[in-house]
């Protein structure tokens, strides 16, 4: 039985916008979150997530696109459990007395090198530490993207997990006027007590 989620849509930073849905996710969607991206005022973001019944995913969607990236679209977030519990733990060799704890290990922008118009994926991989398995952790994914020191991109997810190792995965498709350059990409997952933080970048053309 599929999982269902009132969906929350709000702009942070930049322009308000709210929408309410309510989505179903089939059983064969386990083990995958995914949520449902519009275009909006000055390419902000108006998404949901959906709770498939592996990724045990809960949560809402905040952040736009703003500047360079005006007029663009944040398509459909996606998130899905890549080990267990007891695999990223024997990994990591964590002692439960260390307490929560986040380790992100890869963060990557697909592809590197892309033209205006064109789609580019940031996918971010971390590790969720817990002291007792099946504890559920809220947490909250955000990535910020950023073009000659502007912050012109912040999509954020607030959601809830038990441990494990985890990619979360937001497309993003560029208006077809994307100022060229380089644009610095941070990601970050953070608990109320751990947080980790990477970089990347991807370069319009």
């Amino acid at each position: 039985m599929g999982i269902k989620l009132i969906t929350l849509l709000t702009l942070a930073a930049f322009t308000l916008v709210g929408i309410a849905g309510c989505i179903t996710v089939p059983k064969e969607h386990e083990g995958a979150a995914k949520g449902a991206g519009y275009g909006g005022a000055a390419g902000a973001l108006a998404g949901a997530i959906l709770a498939g019944e592996g990724s045990r995913t809960k949560g809402a969607v905040l952040g736009g696109l703003a500047g360079a990236l005006i007029g663009g679209v944040i398509g459909n977030y996606t998130i899905d459990k890549k080990l267990t519990a007891e695999e990223t733990s024997a990994r990591y060799n964590v002692q439960p007395s260390s307490g929560t704890m986040i380790r992100l290990e890869n963060v990557t922008t697909i592809p590197a090198s892309v033209a205006p118009g064109e789609r580019v994926e940031v996918q971010s991989t971390y590790a969720l530490l817990t002291p007792t398995t099946g504890e559920q952790v809220a947490l909250t994914e955000s990535v910020e993207i950023y073009h000659e020191g502007e912050l012109v991109g912040n999509p954020e997810a607030m959601v809830t997990h038990s441990g494990g190792t985890y990619t979360f995965t937001i497309p993003i498709i560029l208006p077809k006027d994307a100022k060229k350059g380089t644009y610095k990409v941070i990601s970050t997952v953070k608990t109320a007590t751990a947080k980790d933080r990477r970089e990347t970048s991807f370069t319009v053309r």
